[in-house]
């Protein structure tokens, strides 16, 4: 059950391509990458950049879930067609791009990524080196960082590789996420673990009704074959309830 979901977050994982794996000093360049920016659709839709390195895309939306991409987003609202540039700053290192606007959130153009060789050593330091550097750019897309990797460790689900923060940072499991779900209904020793829960929607609200049903050190399978099921606390008491009423 749990590798199904594994399967699916790393679906999210798009931005990969051929390159030796190195713990380099001097920084990682890669310079064909393309932005396009759509404007939002429907009532709920909101404007989003899409960038492209080689086959692969990676989608983010304007909604302030990644606030490094707002100096990227006043550039793009802008409604005079013309010509652009903005730099996307992060952690693992910086997206330079430039490009055409025909209308606010309507545009495309190139981009240039620079790997921080800092960056890097922090994460050969704690293990967690990608074995394809232009990896790195994922990184930035999806808000892998440095502080998320310690803040997992310090909650004892510790990133055991680069796939393993990416995917996390993907589907924004936080340390706050890890204390949310520690319960005794629940063993939690394993970001894969956590990661599989996130990915099909469990909260500690959920594990907190398993254990008020009576439910105790159940294993990460257990609680995500459960949630897939629809079995709910509510309802685990009232088949308990059910149980005893016949038994006696």
């Amino acid at each position: 059950m749990k590798s199904m979901f594994l399967a699916r977050s790393a679906a999210l994982l798009s931005i990969l391509a051929c390159a030796p794996p190195t713990a380099a000093a001097d920084p990682l360049v890669l310079t064909d990458i393309r932005w396009v920016a759509e404007p939002g659709s429907g009532k709920k839709g909101l404007p989003r950049i899409r960038i492209q390195h080689k086959r692969s895309s990676s989608d983010h939306s304007f909604d302030g879930s990644r606030p490094y991409f707002a100096a990227a987003e006043a550039v793009l609202r802008r409604k005079t067609p013309g010509p652009v540039s903005f730099t996307v700053t992060h952690g693992a290192g910086t997206l330079a791009c430039a490009g055409t606007l025909t209308g606010a959130f309507e545009g495309a153009g190139d981009c240039r990524f620079t790997s921080d060789p800092r960056f890097e050593r922090q994460l050969n330091e704690r293990g967690l080196s990608p074995d394809q550097r232009p990896t790195l750019l994922t990184m930035l897309l999806v808000d892998a960082t440095i502080e998320l990797a310690d803040g997992l460790t310090r909650e004892g689900v510790r990133p055991k590789d680069a796939d393993d923060l990416i995917a996390a940072a993907a589907l924004a499991v936080r340390p706050e996420y890890i204390r949310d779900l520690k319960s005794e209904a629940l063993v939690l020793t394993d970001v894969e673990d956590a990661i599989a829960c996130k990915a099909l929607g469990v909260d500690g609200a959920y594990v907190r009704g398993l254990a008020a049903a009576g439910y105790r050190k159940l294993s990460a399978d257990e609680v995500v074959g459960m949630k897939a099921m629809g079995v709910t606390g509510e309802y685990a008491q009232a088949m308990n309830r059910a149980a005893l009423g016949k038994a006696q």
